[in-house]
């Protein structure tokens, strides 16, 4: 058997390094470097000012940043406005993302049934994700104020003190306004999603006499399973990435940081405090919350 050509080597270690379509990487590779600047060059140097004591200066000065170790971080862990600002988050994702997934669900099962005005429908729903957010919390504001339409219309059921300022209520109100505003978006991978469940398994369904119910839990849910998987991790990236939402609605997390949110902290500390480097020490500690929190949520969503 004669040795392979020198010719015939060279394609096979490009191959193995990048791959057998070379093309598809040519695709991709504009993705990939926006990814870099956008993303990973960020991250990275959040990542090494948290570990240097990092402030801001006049531009083109030549200032020195010392490292410090694992200083930022303890101060941190040792901050109670940061932990109950994570606090919050685990309250937030607690309301937000079951509801998120179990709405969007059940309205895209019904939106993808022959109903009259049905295309209407799905428009009205997505309506509120694309719409600015302030001017959605302009409207929640109007609602759920001290004086607030809903207010009036609980009348002597109205929690007192009022929904955006009661410490037991804001957070929750919080995730209930962002499942609301996202609906849309989700339901949108639901219909995507539907339009893969084989239509004969309703048809057998039928023919044994199963319920909507039946239908509904034993095709539908197990049919769309993959879907719930990316609609659990994407909201609670986002929940967890909550900034505009307390900052417009409470004040910036109040009463007293009940709503708070790591990113909003971040804000305060980085650019209203001047400390730059305990915001990128918070950022870090966020990001490993989220992939803690996603591989959680990623391992039961597959199991169950």
């Amino acid at each position: 058997m004669s040795s392979p050509t020198p010719g015939g080597t060279r394609p096979r270690r490009i191959r193995r390094s990048f791959g057998r379509n070379l093309l598809g990487l040519g695709f991709v590779s504009p993705y990939l470097a926006f990814v870099a600047v956008v993303f990973a060059y960020p991250f990275g140097f959040a990542v090494w000012m948290s570990f240097h004591d990092y402030f801001f200066a006049a531009p083109n000065a030549i200032v020195d940043y010392p490292f410090v170790g694992f200083e930022n971080y303890a101060a941190v862990l040792s901050d109670p406005d940061v932990r109950q600002a994570f606090g919050n988050i685990v309250v937030f994702l607690v309301f937000n993302v079951p509801l998120t997934v179990g709405l969007s669900l059940v309205l895209a099962t019904a939106l993808n049934a022959k109903l009259p005005m049905r295309s209407f429908f799905r428009a009205a729903y997505y309506l509120p994700y694309i719409t600015a957010s302030v001017a959605m919390v302009g409207i929640w504001l109007w609602l759920f104020s001290s004086g607030g339409l809903v207010n009036k219309l609980l009348g002597g059921l109205a929690p007192e003190p009022s929904w955006l300022v009661n410490e037991t209520l804001a957070m929750p109100l919080i995730a209930v306004f962002v499942a609301w505003k996202q609906l849309g978006f989700f339901i949108m991978l639901y219909l995507a999603a539907l339009q893969n469940v084989p239509k004969e398994l309703y048809e057998s369904a039928d023919t044994d006499g199963a319920s909507t119910v039946r239908k509904f839990l034993s095709i539908t849910v197990p049919g769309v399973r993959p879907a719930t998987t990316l609609v659990v991790i994407v909201a609670t990236i986002t929940g967890a990435n909550l900034f505009t939402e307390p900052y417009l609605l409470t004040g910036g997390g109040g009463p007293d940081g009940a709503s708070a949110s790591p990113v909003l902290l971040m804000y305060q500390r980085g650019i209203e405090q001047g400390s730059p480097d305990v915001a990128a020490a918070i950022g870090v500690l966020l990001v490993l919350f989220v992939l803690a929190v996603s591989l959680i949520n990623r391992k039961l969503t597959e199991r169950g």
